[in-house]
């Protein structure tokens, strides 16, 4: 059974069963994904975050390609040490590939990954982005989106500032590389894996929303639903930036916010007029995107 899209097996599987992920967990969908994209010949650095405990305790792992696990802030220096050792053994066909959550990404863990990608370094590094701190309780992080209530927002107090632009911190590094996606779209997020996995010499970022059932409060049969819907508002965007200054948007979604935000619990204490504050702002940064990608075409 061949994706015709992206030219990969859908028996090429190297997830095992039995892994320690929630039920209708994004995190262990979008990996489940992207390594059957870059196939058998990858090694993965875990930092700090729910897929540290999702591959299962030694000796056992959910994974059938080499993990090395790492503190929270570390994930770009060890990728950056993986990829060296790698090269010293002649290995550069061997992907390094970095997966951490936001809290290892937007937040700890931005300071290796701004050194790893300031030189440049031949490493894929992913966010899967669940958008808080789940694996220790649903602490909000800078990846939190306006208006959602964490266990650190509660009641009244949810988040009241917006989150944090990672793809155009990245871009601003001039990697050669940058792409955002999304476990509502499979077809697209193993075309972009592929694509990075194809590409040596240079960083390589990728933005992954993935869904938290127990965080988002949603059914675990949402998940995917949910992601999707993500995408089809712009709340989420799928594009792709090249070298940092050129840009190419996917996807462009046609319905409004409502659909997305009424969709989850961590969303239902926000008014009528919250979410048309929502999606004047969606609306507008919608609009900077596409003007981006316009001025690429020039």
């Amino acid at each position: 059974m061949l994706n015709k899209n992206v030219g990969i097996s859908a028996y090429n599987d190297l997830m095992n069963p039995g892994h320690l992920g929630c039920p209708g967990c994004g995190a262990t969908i979008a990996m489940k994904l992207a390594l059957q994209a870059l196939g058998e010949k990858t090694m993965v650095v875990i930092p700090a975050c729910c897929w540290g405990v999702i591959a299962g305790p030694y000796p056992q792992s959910a994974l059938k390609v080499p993990i090395l696990h790492t503190a929270f802030a570390t994930a770009g220096a060890a990728a950056s040490g993986l990829r060296a050792a790698l090269d010293m053994r002649g290995d550069t066909e061997t992907n390094i590939l970095s997966w951490a959550g936001d809290g290892g990404t937007f937040d700890i863990g931005f300071q290796s990954l701004s050194g790893a990608v300031e030189r440049n370094e031949d490493c894929i590094f992913v966010c899967y982005d669940n958008e808080a701190y789940m694996n220790t309780g649903v602490q909000r992080s800078s990846a939190t989106p306006y208006g959602t209530r964490t266990t650190t927002t509660p009641a009244d107090k949810w988040k009241k500032t917006g989150k944090k632009n990672i793809m155009e911190a990245l871009a601003a590094h001039r990697i050669p590389y940058a792409a955002t996606a999304s476990i509502g779209y499979p077809d697209d997020l193993m075309r972009k894996f592929k694509k990075a996995g194809e590409m040596k010499g240079g960083s390589r970022f990728i933005h992954v929303l993935a869904t938290c059932p127990t965080g988002w409060r949603i059914g675990s049969e949402l998940s995917v639903k949910v992601a999707r819907l993500a995408v089809q508002t712009n709340v989420f965007p799928l594009y792709e930036v090249k070298d940092g200054i050129h840009y190419t948007v996917n996807i462009k979604g046609d319905r409004k916010v409502d659909a997305y935000f009424m969709s989850q619990g961590r969303f239902k204490h926000l008014a009528e007029a919250d979410i048309a504050l929502i999606q004047q702002q969606v609306d507008a940064e919608w609009d900077l995107l596409t003007r981006k990608a316009k001025l690429s075409c020039q």
